[in-house]
C-alpha cells in the first residue's frame, strides 16, 4: 500500500508538470506551479469525482492510478506526443502493479519480471 501512495503521488506531481508544460520552461514560478494544481484539482473532481486532499492516502491514490484518470489528464495537456507517453506509462504501471505488491514476486508474478 504504502508504494502505490507513493506512486501515486510521484503521478499526481509528473501530471501537474505535464499540464504546465514544465518541459518547456523548467523555471516556471511558485504561483504557475499552484495554479496547474488547482487545474489539476478542478479538473478530477468535474471528471472523476475525485475530491482535492491535503496528503496522499490510500483510497485516493487507487483512484488516481486508473486509465479513466490519465485519459481526464490528457484532455488538460496540449501536446499529444506528451499525452500518448503519459497513457502510456500509466500503463506500465498497471502492468507492473502485480510487482510492486507482492511479497515475493520471483515466485508469485515471474512472467512480469
Amino acid at each position: 500500500l504504502h508504494c502505490d501512495i507513493g506512486n501515486a503521488a510521484e503521478f499526481y506531481r509528473i501530471f501537474q508538470l505535464e499540464i504546465g508544460e514544465v518541459y518547456k520552461n523548467p523555471n516556471a514560478a511558485k504561483e504557475d506551479r499552484k495554479k496547474w494544481h488547482s487545474i489539476l484539482d478542478k479538473h478530477l473532481r468535474q471528471k472523476m469525482n475525485l475530491k482535492p486532499i491535503m496528503r496522499m492516502n490510500g483510497n485516493f491514490a487507487r483512484k488516481l492510478m486508473t486509465k479513466e484518470t490519465v485519459d481526464a489528464v490528457c484532455e488538460l495537456v496540449r501536446c499529444e506526443e506528451r499525452q500518448d507517453a503519459l497513457k502510456e506509462l500509466m500503463d506500465l504501471y498497471l502492468k507492473m502493479k502485480p510487482v510492486w505488491r507482492s511479497s515475493c514476486p520471483a515466485k508469485e508474478c515471474p512472467e512480469l519480471l
